[in-house]
């Protein structure tokens, strides 16, 4: 085990444990409790297997990195129970599963006194209702096993709580607390510049989709609609994000004669400056546990388009009130919602308000209602 960075903490008050700083949601989420926690004078560790991932570049000097020196997350554990057994954190916070999992048997095997605290991520029956692999198919079993002994499970909307109490997790060690998405460096990143032609004045009307190029995010819905929304109008697509579909997507475009009017620029450091230059953002995932990306874009005041997916999203928008909603999967639904938001969009104070909703600094105070940390 080896420390990343020059500063030392006394002691620690508490650590966030992830695999590794991939581009993802999640990870941007811990992110943000990490920085929010430092900025109000905790010592906060971030444990890493894997010291990688495009989001390294953008901690605060004030975390402490930890790497655990593996190659696999699973080969980490021995790492991670010496640390737990040096450190001692009064609370350590995992994401994802397969981390979440790591996280409980190191702290068994450390014998310490440390609360873990998982937070999920994702509606866990759908998600393993989609599931390619049998490892994700089994994952609603699996948090059933071992999710009880975690101190407190961390759902990240209503609907990903219920569905764990579904599963057969106990109520009582549930809380809901929404991603802290609206932050001091988001407003920052807002108004940072974005040289792509695209954006420049007189251009027609910019679709953002952000995400990985995952199935879960089902991209091919959003590019049939996009298909059937330029039939009337004469906007253009731009996807954010980089995953194992990249190559589907764009032989898709091809087919459907889209290649002047569809562009990947892959992962971008900050999309929040492509979002407030964007005339509407469409969410098409087949299921998400929030949908961070709605809320990024409300706080730019730009609207949005989402699938009512499970969980989050039908939250983040009022059933309805702050985006239009359409059934998962459907392009034709999809292209009438994206057309009909093109030619009427929200106000822009109204969409912004809401997003406050979804603040660093509301859900710092009520993770720290169930921690034991000052």
């Amino acid at each position: 085990m080896s420390m990343l960075t020059k500063n030392s903490n006394p002691m620690t008050d508490l650590a966030i444990f992830l695999m590794d700083l991939d581009g993802g949601g999640a990870e941007r989420v811990m992110i943000n409790l990490a920085r929010g926690f430092a900025e109000q004078g905790l010592n906060v560790d971030l444990v890493l297997v894997n010291p990688e991932g495009p989001y390294l570049s953008q901690l605060p000097e004030k975390v402490r990195v930890v790497q655990l020196e593996s190659s696999r997350l699973i080969l980490s554990l021995p790492a991670l129970v010496r640390y737990l057994k040096q450190e001692r954190p009064p609370v350590l916070i995992s994401a994802l599963e397969d981390t979440n999992m790591v996280a409980l048997w190191a702290k068994k095997l450390a014998a310490v006194s440390t609360q873990v605290v998982v937070t999920v991520h994702n509606h866990l029956s759908r998600e393993a209702k989609n599931a390619t692999t049998l490892k994700r198919r089994l994952t609603p079993q699996l948090v059933k096993w071992f999710y009880p002994a975690a101190d407190m499970i961390v759902a990240v909307s209503q609907g990903v709580a219920e569905n764990l109490v579904e599963i057969g997790l106990p109520s009582n060690k549930i809380k809901a607390i929404y991603n802290p998405i609206v932050t001091p460096e988001l407003s920052k990143k807002l108004q940072e510049s974005v040289a792509h032609p695209w954006f420049s004045p007189g251009q027609p009307p910019v679709i953002l989709g952000v995400g990985r190029l995952e199935k879960q995010k089902d991209f091919p819905t959003l590019i049939h609609a996009f298909a059937k929304v330029r039939q009337q109008h004469q906007p253009r697509l731009m996807i954010l994000g980089e995953g194992t579909e990249r190559s589907h997507l764009e032989s898709l475009v091809q087919e459907l004669g889209l290649a002047e009017d569809v562009v990947f620029p892959g992962f971008v450091a900050n999309p929040y400056a492509y979002m407030v230059r964007a005339s509407v953002l469409v969410l098409s995932s087949a299921w998400e546990g929030f949908g961070n990306v709605l809320v990024e874009a409300m706080a730019a005041g730009i609207p949005v388009v989402s699938t009512d997916c499970e969980s989050g999203p039908a939250e983040i928008l009022a059933n309805g009130q702050y985006g239009k909603l359409v059934a998962v999967g459907d392009s034709e639904g999809m292209a009438k919602a994206i057309a009909q938001t093109l030619e009427k969009a929200p106000d822009s104070k109204f969409l912004q308000e809401r997003a406050d909703e979804f603040s660093l600094k509301k859900a710092l105070t009520q993770y720290q209602q169930l921690l034991p940390i000052n």
